[in-house]
């Protein structure tokens, strides 16, 4: 038997549509930057043209990344959250896993921050029906960057530099754990002066994370499941900052052991965290699932955050 498919299994999970030649725009009133001032590190000799779904927000070869902030309504808490969209590494979900993620923040007096990182294979991905860990991940460097471009626009923007999350969708929840890790120095030649801060997150919020479990590729009916060990690119140390999990047990993309490795791997490392797992939910809920048990996460993230001091009580 095949091991399964993350990245496929996301985006049939996403849905499908045509696509169309064009730059992402995130909507009136609205800038994204971009977040390199010259070239790109790693960047692709001959990459395709950016191109976004016909009927919905499903990005593609994305070669310049880029940040838009969403600044606070109402009552500014100083809190910014990094937020980093899913699929698979192939594509991102700019409105489920992104704008729709940032309204609500910002419905909460947070800045959010949404990154348009390099796809594809920017990450632990599946190419040619193989799995794919390209020798540098591009996303990571994306998500270095802006932790360091929010913090160097701190005052500018209202932020304290202290309060500055990720939060992070399927292959964005391994993003955050790769972030979450990867901070003790840039994976790429720092370029100016907001390399030289710090690029940890103060704290991390994880759903439905993918690519994180080392068994994940092998055969399901061989496994070995009471395994909970992290794939190698992960070593969370208890420098690791205070993470958030949320996932469904019905989830057939990623799986429930994928936030169960996480978690054992963060407790053993001595990290404060927090794991929620719903029966019911599947993969790719966001926001969506507000009928189902699942959807009351948002508000269990936001009494975290209170709860370990980012959010005033």
């Amino acid at each position: 038997m095949k091991p399964w498919h993350p990245a496929l299994f996301c985006l049939l999970a996403l849905g499908s549509a045509g696509t169309q030649a064009g730059v992402w725009h995130p909507g009136q009133g609205l800038k994204q930057e971009h977040i390199w001032p010259g070239a790109v590190p790693n960047a692709l000799p001959h990459p395709k043209a950016e191109a976004v779904a016909s009927d919905w927000a499903k990005v593609t070869d994305v070669s310049e990344p880029t940040m838009t902030r969403y600044p606070p309504k109402g009552r500014n808490t100083g809190v910014a959250v990094v937020v980093f969209p899913g699929g698979g590494y192939q594509m991102l979900a700019m409105d489920l896993e992104g704008t729709e993620i940032c309204d609500w923040l910002t419905a909460r007096g947070i800045t959010c921050v949404l990154l348009k990182y390099r796809v594809p294979n920017s990450g632990p991905t599946w190419v040619d029906n193989h799995r794919y860990y390209p020798k540098v991940q591009t996303a990571l460097q994306d998500a270095q960057r802006t932790i360091g471009l929010v913090r160097q626009h701190a005052a500018r923007w209202h932020i304290d530099p202290h309060k500055v999350g990720v939060m992070g969708f399927s292959a964005g929840g391994h993003l955050v754990a790769a972030v979450s890790t990867h901070f003790q120095q840039r994976t790429y030649a720092p370029v100016d002066a907001a390399d030289q801060l710090s690029s940890r997150p103060d704290f991390a919020i994880a759903a439905y994370p993918g690519h994180l479990w080392l068994h994940e590729d092998d055969d399901r009916a061989t496994r070995d499941e009471t395994d909970l060990r992290l794939r190698p690119d992960i070593h969370p140390t208890a420098d690791t900052p205070p993470t958030f999990l949320v996932m469904a047990e019905d989830d057939h993309v990623d799986g429930v052991h994928q936030a169960l490795a996480y978690y054992v791997a963060l407790q053993n490392a001595g990290v404060p965290s927090e794991m929620h797992l719903y029966a019911q939910g599947g993969h790719a809920f966001g926001l969506r699932k507000a009928k189902l048990p699942i959807g009351q996460w948002p508000q269990l993230v936001e009494t975290w955050l209170h709860t370990i001091g980012m959010l005033p009580r």
